[in-house]
């Protein structure tokens, strides 16, 4: 708004003000003592012109962008801590704390037998990353192995500005009233551990609703996840009202239905390279495409795996890429997603 407000437009405009019998060439009095104030004013300008930005929803960031959604109720996500299993051979009590990777991992809870819940004490998706071995950090009599295993239900970052900016939109354009669909979206989607997730009215018939859920990685969720979701909407299913939903509502949570996909290529390398030196990163991308199209896209498309694979460095061309066996696009049904099955990669 004020980017036509430069060091040489205002300075051009004081010294306009000035008559022309007086000297104002540059390096004359009245330039020099002009030009100071000149720039400063045109910083100002330049300050205006961010404030102005910071000022509305759509182009503010940051801690702005937080302070402007609150304003309507909806607030930045905090990070939350992922939840994760560990194996012991021996009891370990509950408060412990266990170093695996950069993360600490405090025990919260026995689940049964050698198998107890963890939390890390460091919130996001670092919580998620980490498999194997648990160091402890005190002393436990008797415990010669911990393993950290499943996710159970995983840590998220905090919120992005986009992912805030968008759900800004969606909550006050959203229409909430008496357990309407909006209305269970608002209650699931600040669950932590959730990704995307389908609402189903009348799946079972009038007063049912269902909800098929994914993880925060849009992965098929933990059934620890699942019932999380089930006991805070409708813990005991009886159309009483006990949880989030009204009366006369029966809700039922569930996971999504993973469409195991195995997918098998024919790469020509370039010289010095072969299947062992893309492996991690064709797994990776796999996995990063699964999840930008689960609950999103119905089609798996091969063009798309095929199109990244061959950027890799290494890759010098793909001849043959089969999902399950088929040269084409897998399509997946409403209830299920994605999964990566087995990779296998040969070299022409």
């Amino acid at each position: 708004m004020f980017e036509d407000q430069t060091f040489e437009t205002i300075l051009e405009r004081m010294l306009n003000r000035v008559s022309d019998s007086l000297d104002k060439r540059e390096g004359s009095v009245i330039y020099t003592a002009l030009a100071p104030i000149a720039l400063e004013l045109a910083q100002i300008y330049t300050d205006l012109d961010v404030f102005l930005n910071l000022t509305f929803a759509r182009t503010a960031d940051g801690e702005f962008l937080t302070y402007r959604t609150a304003e309507s109720g909806v607030n930045r996500r905090p990070a939350t801590p992922a939840v994760r299993k560990g194996v012991f051979d021996a009891p370990v009590p509950i408060g412990s704390r266990f170093s695996g990777g950069d993360v600490i991992y405090i025990v919260t809870e026995h689940i049964e037998g050698n198998e107890y819940r963890l939390e890390a004490e460091t919130p996001g998706t670092i919580g998620n990353q980490y498999f194997g071995d648990l160091l402890p950090i005190d002393y436990i009599e008797g415990l010669t192995s911990a393993t950290l295993e499943d996710v159970l239900i995983p840590g998220e970052d905090e919120e992005s500005d986009e992912a805030l900016y968008d759900r800004y939109l969606k909550e006050i354009n959203a229409t909430r009233y008496g357990g309407n669909v909006d209305h269970y979206h608002e209650w699931i989607s600040a669950i932590p551990g959730v990704g995307r997730f389908k609402i189903q009215p009348l799946w079972n018939g009038r007063g049912t609703v269902r909800a098929i859920i994914t993880d925060a990685n849009n992965n098929v969720p933990s059934q620890e996840l699942v019932d999380l979701v089930q006991n805070t909407l409708d813990p005991y299913q009886d159309a009483m009202g006990t949880g989030l939903v009204p009366i006369g509502h029966v809700f039922t949570a569930v996971g999504a239905v993973p469409k195991v996909v195995n997918i098998e290529m024919t790469i020509v390398f370039e010289e010095g390279y072969g299947p062992s030196d893309i492996q991690e990163d064709v797994e990776r991308i796999i996995d990063e495409y699964f999840s930008e199209i689960n609950f999103v896209n119905t089609t798996v498309r091969q063009a798309i795996l095929l199109s990244r694979i061959v950027n890799l460095e290494p890759v010098k061309d793909v001849l043959e890429l089969l999902l399950n066996g088929v040269d084409g696009n897998i399509t997946l049904a409403e209830d299920e997603i994605a999964q990566r099955g087995v990779v296998t990669i040969h070299a022409d």
